[in-house]
């Protein structure tokens, strides 16, 4: 189940949580067997191995969770720029700089009972009666029932929190779909993105790339071009995306309209596989994104899933 973006709800019956930004994950726990599944159905247990912690600290219960993978920062805070130290098989130096941890926000199924015609609050509660141990990798955060979404805001921009989440206390679980009985509030706006073609790099990054052309999905499923990213990337970065782009070199645009001539004159097109997330300031008048941030690249979303916001 996802969250639409949203103003702050007003009235009475919300919880709110505080928005963590990391891999999305559902966990199918039982004795002597664990799964865990990133939106895209691709297995993370391999990539994040503390997540296995789970097997322990469920005991004899048979669950199905849902939360968010994070790496957390020495403030205590996630920061998902941390994860991209942890693309790929996990190494002792990645593990060390980026260790990872399992917010668990939903219980789904508990021996053998379906929760998901429940309402979030006694999910929310019999979660809590669990008593998870919260060892250093699996974690339930806190949640906040009939707080102020104002107070809450503030107190997640104090902390550095990426901004709150909203749920309807009596709102039932809808896997894989966007619902207004959660709403989240985001204090910085950011956009999940489908790389399309590169510009290529002048002076330092004579052999990487300067800017990547970005694209999202509209409702009939075409690829728009949505505008260019090329601040906020490390020469690490710059090298692993373009070892990226060289393996997936395509002989034309893939969006679905031209791409203005000032972008396109140099372009280099790819298949649209590699996906990533910006932050940026706002929309122009035209659909592009403006002052866009590269964050990072999100391995566990798969191309088609991105697209542009609801109208």
């Amino acid at each position: 189940m996802l969250a639409m973006p949203g103003d702050p709800p007003a009235g009475d019956g919300w919880t709110g949580e505080f928005k963590h930004d990391g891999y999305r994950a559902i966990a199918y726990v039982e004795p002597g067997g664990l799964r865990v599944l990133s939106r895209n159905n691709n297995s993370l247990l391999a990539q994040f191995p503390e997540v296995e912690a789970l097997s322990t600290v469920c005991g004899r219960h048979s669950v199905v969770l849902d939360g968010e993978i994070v790496a957390v920062g020495r403030d205590g805070v996630p920061d998902f720029s941390l994860l991209q130290h942890r693309r790929g098989a996990p190494t002792r130096w990645s593990r060390t700089k980026a260790p990872v941890q399992y917010f668990v926000f939903d219980l789904l199924y508990l021996d053998g009972r379906s929760l998901l015609g429940e309402p979030y609050r006694l999910r929310r509660q019999l979660l809590i009666d669990l008593q998870l141990p919260g060892v250093a990798a699996v974690q339930v955060p806190p949640a906040f029932p009939d707080t102020e979404p104002e107070v809450l805001l503030e107190v997640a921009r104090e902390y550095g929190f990426e901004g709150a989440v909203f749920k309807r206390a009596n709102s039932v679980y809808l896997p894989g779909r966007r619902s207004r009985t959660w709403i989240k509030c985001p204090l910085t706006e950011t956009q999940e993105v489908v790389v399309g073609g590169w510009t290529p790099g002048e002076g330092s990054r004579a052999s990487s790339f300067g800017s990547l052309l970005l694209g999202a999905h509209d409702a009939q499923g075409r690829l728009i071009y949505i505008g260019r990213v090329g601040s906020s990337l490390s020469e690490a970065m710059l090298q692993e995306i373009r070892r990226t782009l060289d393996r997936l070199t395509a002989p034309e645009s893939p969006f679905s309209e031209p791409v203005p001539r000032e972008h396109a004159r140099t372009a280099r097109w790819v298949r649209p596989e590699l996906v990533g997330e910006v932050t940026f300031r706002s929309w122009t008048s035209g659909g592009h994104l403006r002052h866009a941030v590269w964050r990072g690249r999100r391995d566990d979303r798969s191309p088609g899933s991105v697209t542009l916001p609801a109208q």
